[in-house]
């Protein structure tokens, strides 16, 4: 059988949790149940618990919809609006077919 949950580096695990652990911040200072949240978000209590613990398996749709309740949405929006090694990489290329 298939594993489903992909590899995921120490970092990027650390990251999660720490994204888990502000977005169930920020539910908690709306005064927001994991029920009440789970159900404005279109997502399971366990979704919910599993985002907020930064799990690997759980859908990037969840996370927006969770953003959207808390009213954060517009921060989803820059992930990756700003690509400074792409931006050095192709500055690069343009250089060398310039000579």
């Amino acid at each position: 059988m298939e594993n489903k949950n992909p590899t995921v580096l120490p970092d990027t695990m650390s990251t999660l949790a720490r994204l888990g652990d502000r977005l169930s911040l920020a539910r908690k200072r709306r005064d927001l149940t994991a029920e009440q949240m789970a159900k404005r978000a279109g997502v399971s209590v366990p979704t919910l618990r599993s985002l907020e613990r930064g799990g690997t398996g759980v859908g990037i749709g969840a996370y927006l919809s969770v953003l959207e309740v808390l009213g954060l949405e517009k921060d989803f929006d820059s992930i990756a609006s700003v690509d400074e090694l792409g931006r050095q990489l192709q500055d690069m290329r343009l250089k060398r077919s310039k000579r």
